[in-house]
């Protein structure tokens, strides 16, 4: 805990859209009838998703300085997560995307950002006193597409770790805003030896290592010294995970999905949220396999209900649905 008795603060970096979602599921983006907008982006998920289950969490990105830009910021605000690291670019647009659910309830993108404010984050636009004050501090790779959000980012990463933070990442692949499969798989790797916590999911594990082997093996080519976490998530197959001395997976818990989108960041906010308070529960694989009974939990939950923000759930809920299991 925090000395001053306040929970240790989660710092997430990156991107905050709005993704425009089909009324219709199951349909292409151009069969849609009409569309719901619906508040997203990875690391801006995370910080809501920690905030809901009654942790501390900031968010650090850049918004357009029009209308999606500061209600996003409000939807932020209004689910406790601080603000402090948010800033608004006067030329540039909010990001959106548009993101169908097609039948089996897997996603389509098509991305609007040419380029959008989050791209524009410059390393001296960053809240350094924000940064530094995290216990853990949380990315993505989209942040490390294009300048001067790149420089940003890994300006942000290298402030946190001097503080003394631990370093999370989730990769997210979106390959449509890469210009190519080898320029995201150089980028995202780029930084891969700095994170102490990395989740990948299944189909981010055989982009990145080539393999369409699902095991142990595949997972541990992605190991490196510095790590102390390697989670790789499986959807309806819950996860596994690798520590130094200890490997194992969590069963999932099944539940009639409607939406998948968040999920992933669902399950995250929860690990990190657990993790913050006492960071040796990585060393300690009983109560790690509770933890992530818990973050499974947490992403279950989430696919139940349409879009990622309104469908994370609170601690409450959670304890609820899995006494019920």
């Amino acid at each position: 805990m925090a000395s001053n008795g306040e929970k240790p603060l989660i710092v997430s970096f990156g991107e905050m859209l709005i993704d425009f979602v089909p009324t219709e599921s199951g349909v292409s983006l151009a069969e849609a009838p009409g569309f719901l907008k619906a508040p997203g982006g990875a690391p801006a998920n995370v910080a809501i998703a920690v905030s809901r289950l009654g942790g501390r969490s900031a968010f650090v990105g850049k918004l357009g300085d029009d209308e999606f830009g500061h209600m996003l910021a409000g939807i932020l605000r209004k689910n406790g997560v601080a603000d402090q690291g948010i800033n608004f670019d006067t030329g540039a647009r909010t990001a959106l995307a548009f993101v169908t659910l097609k039948a089996d309830g897997d996603r389509e993108f098509m991305f609007y950002r040419n380029p959008s404010a989050d791209m524009l984050l410059r390393p001296d636009e960053l809240n350094l006193e924000l940064i530094r004050s995290a216990k853990v501090f949380h990315y993505g790779s989209i942040s490390l597409i294009v300048e001067p959000c790149r420089s940003a980012h890994l300006k942000a990463m290298e402030v946190a770790k001097e503080a003394g933070a631990l370093l999370s990442y989730d990769p997210n692949l979106r390959e449509p805003l890469w210009p190519s499969k080898e320029e995201a798989k150089t980028q995202i790797m780029s930084i891969w030896d700095k994170a102490e916590i990395i989740k990948v999911s299944d189909v981010e594990l055989e982009f990145l290592t080539g393999s369409n082997k699902i095991d142990d093996e595949t997972a541990m080519s992605l190991w490196h010294p510095n790590l102390k976490l390697l989670l790789v998530t499986l959807g309806e197959k819950g996860c596994r995970y690798y520590a130094k001395n200890f490997r194992g997976s969590v069963d999932p818990f099944h539940v009639n999905a409607v939406d998948t989108t968040g999920a992933g960041d669902s399950f995250v906010g929860a690990l990190l949220n657990k993790i913050a308070d006492d960071h040796s529960i990585l060393e300690d694989e009983e109560r790690l396999r509770k933890v992530l009974r818990f973050a499974n939990a947490c992403g279950a939950i989430t696919t139940t209900k349409k879009g990622a923000i309104p469908a994370l759930p609170s601690d409450a809920e959670v304890l609820s649905f899995l006494e019920g299991k």
